[in-house]
């Protein structure tokens, strides 16, 4: 289970990464494009990701992933009780990465 402050440090760890808000919930933002949005009181986090993994996530695990009235657009609904601390890390950079500029992914490329 990942708590409502280990889901905002995990978006927060994501380079340049700042929080504002979205229709009344915190988000997540980088160049001022939305990668995450928190909602505290449905302990969920919904994450922009490439629609490919949106969809094998959602086939694992359907209780923790799911695709709202967005997900044509890769935003996913990740329980937080379902999940982990590094689970939900991984895929705050994904959402990261799906949204940030190219110039910035080149200035964090993926560990190898």
């Amino acid at each position: 289970m990942v708590s409502v402050a280990t889901a905002r440090k995990s978006a927060l760890a994501c380079p340049e990464a700042v929080e504002g808000a979205h229709m009344g919930h915190p988000d997540f933002r980088v160049g001022g494009k939305i990668f995450m949005t928190l909602w505290p009181d449905k302990k969920r986090a919904v994450l922009k990701l490439p629609l490919a993994d949106q969809q094998a996530l959602v086939q694992m695990d359907p209780e923790a992933f799911s695709i709202g009235s967005w997900g044509r657009q890769g935003f996913t609904l990740v329980d937080l009780a379902r999940v982990n601390a590094a689970q939900l890390r991984v895929l705050a950079d994904a959402a990261w990465r799906t949204v940030a500029s190219k110039d910035l992914l080149e200035r964090h490329p993926l560990p190898e």
